[in-house]
Formats: structure tokens, C-alpha cells, sequence
């Protein structure tokens, strides 16, 4: 099987592509290499912008999975304009060209931010999408463009996925869990703006497993899922993630609640993945921060700005 991944070389990207290789797949990566490029040196990497891609280079692929695009509402809110093209046009864009090329199953990484505040309710697939924020709205724009293309004869599989966290070779600071862990080692603090809201969390080693259930279902399948390794409360996960670096640090941090109102509160359900994608997850937040502390030589410098998607951002906004 051949598989093209926009945005191959990005977070998720760096800890998928390895699997599918060890899978035997023969995949290639799109990517602008933004953070670099931490893939395998055996897979080819195309330097170019999605709305490059041709119908023609894709002739001969079994699947295109589309993890490209602006990913946290900070870099949304610095550029609505860009996120707003990155996150809706490129996704609707490369579904339609992987159509017209003859792939058959097209995957879309999206985000559980669509659905805004959920009032405490455990939302699923059928639940109202009422994201007021940038981010979410463009989300679930990309979204909805790609499952209008879905036929019998090109499946679209929309994943709406929790916060990732964990370690990645394309590591990332300005997660929750490992924005926590990042304040513990460093400041010896973790800060908690509310500690009441809830958040789906997905472990990147999850988020892998899931677009490979999707990759390897009969292709009648299509359809939105939403993908998660569990529903915690913020302050919850500050409890975690201050026990873990004690336990496997040895480090003993303090948490700081500051009780700043948010509007973006939401927990989902995961039982249309796990019944029609044998979708199955593996790792809790303790097996999160535990993640992170044994990959800690390998991030340590906490200061990096490759580690923080906005800064890099704004360097390369500010850079034309």
C-alpha cells in the first residue's frame, strides 16, 4: 500500500511514519518542514505547500491523510486570515485532488475543538459543533469540505481529535500535559488556569495507532470519529503530571492555580471508534507524563523555540 501524509513531518507525523514503515508500507511525506524533519532518512519528502500538490502526483496512492495546517488556537488567533486557508482550504483541496486522482480513502486530522463548550454533557458524533473560536471554526470547515467528496468509491474518514500530548522525535512544548511537565522541570510549578473545564487527551502514540485502525478498515467505512485517550478536568491532569515527575524525577513542583475563566470546555465520546475502527486506547495521562520523563534527555533544551508552534510561527510570518 502507498500513502501519502501532508504535513508527514509534524508532530504526529514523526511518531506515525515510522509504524507504517514498520508495517511495510511505502509512504512520502508533503510538508514545509516548518520544525525540521526528524522522519527516517528512507522516506522522500516533497517541500512544497498543499495547494502545489497536483492531481497527478498523486496518481497511484492508496490513501492521502491530511495532518497539515496551523494546529493550536494561538497560531490561530495570530493569523485568522492564514488558518482559515491552511486549515479549511488545504484540507477540502487535497481531498478533491486525491479524488480526482483515483485514491480511494482519504483521512482528515481534525480536532475535538469543534465542539466549543459541551455544558458538562459527553458529546459524540451526532452532538451540535458550535466552536466560536478561529481555530475550531476552521476545523470543522476542512472538515465538513472533505466528507462532501466521500462516494462509494472514495472513503473520508474525519478524525476529531483530543489535545495530543506526549513525546514526538518533533517535539512539542505548548501542549497541556506537556506544557505541565515543561513548568515542573523548569520552574519547578505547574500552572492551572482553571481547573474546573475538561479536555479529551490523546496520546500521540494513540493518535498513531488510530489513523492506522483507519488506514487498515474495509473501505466502506467513512465518517467522522472522535478519537481521544480520555476525558480529564484540567486540574486533574496537573495532579498527574505533579505525581509523575516525582515518581519518575524525583522532582517536586507545586501547583498554582490562577482560576481564569475559559470558554473552551468539552469531553467526547469514543465508542463510534472503538465499534466500527476497533479503535482501542493504550495510554492514560500517567503513561503520558511517563513518556515524557524517560524522553526528557532527548528535549531538555525547554527553551527551544522549535518546541512552541507560535514562536515559530511568528518568526516565519515575520520573515515574509
Amino acid at each position: 500500500m502507498k500513502i501519502m501524509i501532508a504535513g508527514g513531518a509534524g508532530y504526529i507525523g514523526s511518531v506515525l511514519t515510522p509504524l507504517l514503515l514498520e508495517r511495510g508500507y511505502t509512504v512520502d511525506v508533503v510538508d514545509l518542514e516548518w520544525f525540521g524533519n526528524h522522519l527516517p532518512g528512507e522516506v522522500r519528502v516533497l517541500r512544497k505547500d498543499v495547494l502545489e500538490i497536483t492531481e497527478v502526483e498523486l496518481k497511484g496512492y492508496d490513501v492521502v491523510i491530511f495532518i497539515a495546517g496551523l494546529s493550536n488556537d494561538p497560531m490561530a488567533e495570530y493569523s485568522p486570515s492564514q488558518n482559515f486557508v491552511y486549515n479549511a482550504a488545504h484540507a477540502a483541496y487535497l481531498a478533491y485532488i486525491a479524488k480526482r486522482a483515483g485514491v480511494r480513502r482519504f483521512i482528515h486530522g481534525g480536532s475535538c475543538s469543534v465542539y466549543g463548550y459541551t455544558v458538562n454533557e459527553l458529546y459524540d458524533e451526532e452532538s451540535p459543533a458550535i466552536s466560536n473560536y478561529p481555530y475550531g471554526i476552521s476545523k470543522l470547515q476542512g472538515e465538513f469540505g472533505c466528507l462532501k467528496l466521500a462516494a462509494p468509491e472514495f472513503s473520508v474518514i474525519a478524525f476529531r481529535q483530543g489535545t495530543v500530548c506526549g513525546y514526538s522525535p518533533r517535539m512539542r512544548l505548548d501542549l497541556v500535559i506537556n506544557t505541565m511537565f515543561c513548568g515542573a522541570i523548569k520552574d519547578k510549578k505547574i500552572v492551572v488556569n482553571n481547573p474546573a473545564i475538561w479536555r479529551p487527551i490523546l496520546s500521540v502514540r494513540d493518535a498513531a495507532t488510530a489513523y492506522i485502525r483507519a488506514i487498515e478498515s474495509p473501505l466502506e467505512i467513512s465518517g467522522v470519529f472522535n478519537i481521544a485517550s480520555g476525558n480529564y478536568t484540567v486540574g486533574e491532569l496537573a495532579d498527574y503530571v505533579k505525581e509523575g515527575v516525582q515518581k519518575h524525577m524525583g522532582i517536586n513542583a507545586a501547583i498554582e492555580v490562577r482560576s481564569i475563566q475559559d470558554f473552551r470546555n468539552y469531553k467526547v465520546s469514543c465508542d463510534k471508534a472503538a465499534n466500527l475502527l476497533s479503535f482501542k486506547t493504550r495510554y492514560a495521562a500517567p503513561d503520558i507524563v511517563e513518556d515524557l520523563a524517560i524522553n526528557y534527555p532527548k528535549f531538555k533544551d525547554l527553551d527551544n523555540p522549535d518546541y512552541y508552534n507560535i514562536q515559530t510561527f511568528k518568526a516565519l510570518h515575520e520573515a515574509g
